[in-house]
């Protein structure tokens, strides 16, 4: 199984790599991608790295995608993703991917909405138009707009597919706003008091929106982090294949793996990824259920 091929390759990686940094000649390192996973770990992370280290690294959005393809094709030097690659899509078929921090989905609202929580049937509901009004879930008779990412290959779209719907091809027709990242999204539900929306905490908590509780549970830190908040999923720094990455890159993501790199990421408000290894199983058993289901 490629995914699970994936963590125990990072796991070892992360336990094994602890060779110095290199002087590289080349001091920028160019990094892309999901703009979650940008602001959930890699701005601090990138910043701490150059004073450490001189290599500055160059950090622009664009969604995984763009990540993940533009990594594999050199264009950029490493990708950020908040998903993992799609099997049979020949652009990430070299993509190797290091899981480094855990992320949730989060259900956002206007923060004056006065709806506080939702269930996971509600919430598969509204996207299904089944539940159109917010009288139905305690709030005022107004319509519900939903807001939704364009395709399916976004991160939060298709993590949203596979945990809610479990199927990566789920259809969303109940959808009034349909936006080109998670960006336009959280901007439009912060302007609109009946707007909702699937969206990263790591952007999310940055924005002046109301996150709901999911089945009763707050997406803290710690609820993540042990898993009882049931909408999450890695961030992962992405690179051509290992044996063809430059040192520079090599040695970038064993800082990110490092206790300090880790301790980085902590301080930002993002549970490293060895942090809650806990979680690596129940992300399998996701991962295997979707794939049993034909996904």
């Amino acid at each position: 199984m490629r995914f699970l091929a994936i963590l125990i390759i990072s796991l070892t990686t992360s336990i094994l790599s602890t060779t110095a940094w290199s002087k590289s000649n080349d001091r920028t390192i160019l990094w892309a991608g999901c703009g979650i996973t940008k602001k959930a770990f890699m701005a601090e992370l990138g910043k701490a790295y150059e004073k450490k280290t001189g290599i500055k690294v160059n950090i622009s959005g664009g969604g995984a995608t763009k990540g993940i393809r533009k990594a594999v094709s050199g264009e950029i030097d490493i990708g950020g993703a908040c998903r993992p690659i799609i099997e049979g899509h020949i652009e990430e078929r070299k993509a190797y991917q290091v899981p480094v921090a855990w992320d949730a989905l989060v259900v956002i609202v206007h923060e004056k909405n006065p709806v506080n929580s939702i269930n996971s049937k509600e919430l598969r509901d509204i996207y299904l138009g089944k539940i159109k009004n917010w009288k139905e879930l305690g709030g005022p008779n107004a319509p519900i707009e939903l807001y939704v990412r364009r395709g399916r290959f976004s991160g939060v779209g298709r993590t949203l597919r596979e945990l809610v719907f479990s199927n990566y091809e789920q259809k969303f027709p109940a959808a009034k706003h349909i936006v080109r990242s998670s960006g336009p999204l959280e901007k439009g539900i912060q302007k609109n008091i009946y707007g909702i929306g699937t969206t990263g905490i790591s952007s999310a908590k940055r924005r002046k929106v109301k996150m709901l509780k999911l089945n009763d549970k707050s997406p803290t830190y710690e609820n993540i982090k042990n898993g009882s908040y049931v909408l999450y999923r890695p961030l992962y720094l992405v690179t051509k294949l290992r044996s063809q990455s430059d040192q520079k890159v090599k040695d970038f993501i064993t800082y990110a793996l490092s206790r300090e790199g880790r301790e980085i990421i902590r301080k930002a408000g993002t549970v490293p990824y060895m942090d809650a290894i806990g979680l690596v199983m129940k992300q399998i058993q996701q991962y295997d259920s979707a794939t049993q289901k034909g996904l």
